[in-house]
């Protein structure tokens, strides 16, 4: 059997992404894990190809299309990874030798279609020629083609970014996009502080240093092992968590002994770190439908010494036979969404996403809201948030509530830095304007009155 190398293991990864629909994080990390490359510079050429593949994978093609005399098929999944792994060393490495990428496209391509190799090295080869006389649009003739092709998006997306933005922001958010996002950690304030973890880490060869905006964050600079395998870790002094999803919790602002509702808890990043805010002091009930993401909260919980969750596996588009009505302080409904604010660590999703997924996200999103809207009890917090920037997903989704639950008031939260907010009192953080994913957020306060042509400036969270 052949040796498995950071190329086939690319391949093997890029595949099941492409057919399986499979995200290449969690992939990665299993494969990670396991000893099939032990040296670490193997392991750092297994991320950049697999990352480095997905997020210009729209240049790669396009390049690929000047080369091809017709489409590669639908069964051509293998073959045409082998060939966008190899174009991107090329086109975006400067220490593997030309001969040596092609050498070993070929190889991979006898395992997988031998029936191609030959296809494969005359591709590889007139690139190699031919690379600096390819017509890429340039970005005063055609800006549209240039951000679509050159920054690697979808052109529905450039289109829509662009009107929404201008050219200017839009390309910088295509920049920042195809960008290496930061490992950010949450300090468990259970346990520790942000100092003793910076000197914990540090012992262990792992240096840190504190993010710019979230209180608990802490961004990972330099690590000579992995995270999980260090002491800090096992004790539960810290988790791995966006500082723009720390925000999040930060904006539900919860106070101890409350009563919080988390209807979409997934996994707890959240959950936990309210949590963490509430100094074990309340009851957090969170809700999710997948009894797998459950299982892995609980195990998180009881890692950072949490005990105030209360799992329920329960749909939450439904009502909740364990919660009551207006029995919640806050409300957390952190929805499902496109998870356009996470192409940093998530570049796949631009080449599933498309606009009448979008429209159909917001539908699902509507419900839950609606739903979450029914547990906050008066004078509560109803906290809606994605980890997307369309505003469809966003404060379209808000408004429309607003416009059928006049009991529902937006109000100016002050538990973030108010360099997040907007006039209206909208959460937004963006990759290309704070470092951070780009999530959204909104707090609206339940009363008993029904009030209308309310500002929400006046009103403080």
């Amino acid at each position: 059997m052949k040796k498995q190398t950071p190329r086939s293991l690319a391949i093997e990864i890029l595949n099941r992404v492409e057919d399986g629909k499979a995200f290449a994080e969690p992939l990665l990390d299993q494969y990670l894990a396991t000893d099939l490359l032990s040296d670490i510079r193997d392991r750092g050429l297994l991320t950049e190809l697999v990352y480095g593949t997905l997020r210009m994978r729209g240049f790669l093609d396009w390049v690929l299309a000047q080369f091809l005399q017709k489409d590669l098929t639908a069964a051509d999944t293998g073959l045409r990874n082998i060939l966008r792994t190899a174009l991107y060393q090329i086109f975006f490495t400067d220490k593997i030798p030309d001969h040596a990428i092609v050498n070993e496209a070929v190889e991979l391509t006898k395992l997988a279609d031998p029936g191609k190799v030959s296809l494969t090295n005359a591709i590889l080869r007139n690139v190699l020629r031919r690379k600096e006389q390819l017509p890429f649009p340039e970005r005063r003739q055609d800006f549209r083609s240039y951000m679509a092709i050159l920054h690697s998006h979808p052109t529905w997306m450039v289109d829509r970014w662009v009107r929404q933005w201008g050219e200017e922001e839009a390309l910088s958010l295509c920049q920042a996009n195809n960008t290496v996002a930061p490992l950010v950690l949450r300090a468990n304030r259970l346990q520790t502080s942000r100092k003793r973890v910076i000197e914990e880490l540090h012992r262990e060869g792992i240096t840190v240093e504190k993010t710019a905006y979230a209180p608990d964050g802490l961004v990972v600079r330099e690590a000579g092992k992995s995270l999980r395998d260090t002491v800090a870790y096992r004790q539960g002094l810290f988790q791995v968590q966006d500082e723009a999803s720390q925000m999040i919790a930060r904006l539900v602002n919860p106070v101890a002994g409350e009563t919080i509702l988390d209807l979409c808890a997934g996994m707890g990043g959240k959950a936990t770190y309210l949590a963490e805010i509430m100094a074990n002091r309340g009851r957090i009930i969170a809700v999710d439908l997948r009894k797998g993401k459950l299982r892995q909260l609980q195990d998180l919980a009881k890692r950072l010494t949490v005990r105030i969750i209360e799992p329920v596996a329960a749909d939450a588009t439904a009502d909740l036979d364990k919660v009551d009505h207006n029995s919640c302080d806050r409300v957390l409904v952190d929805v499902p969404c496109s998870g356009l604010g996470t192409l940093r660590r998530c570049p796949e999703i631009k080449w599933r996403l498309t606009p009448e997924i979008l429209q159909s996200n917001t539908r699902l999103q509507k419900t839950l809201l609606d739903r979450a809207g029914n547990y906050v009890k008066p004078g509560g917090r109803l906290i809606y948030s994605t980890c997307s920037i369309m505003p469809e997903e966003n404060e379209e989704v808000v408004e429309a509530f607003i416009a059928t639950h006049p009991e529902f008031l937006l109000v100016f939260p002050t538990g973030v830095e108010r360099l997040f907010l907007d006039d209206r009192g909208y959460f937004r953080t963006f990759p290309h304007r704070h470092g951070t994913d780009g999530f959204f957020g909104a707090v609206m306060e339940k009363t008993t009155r029904g009030e209308k042509g309310y500002d929400p400036i006046d009103r403080q969270d």
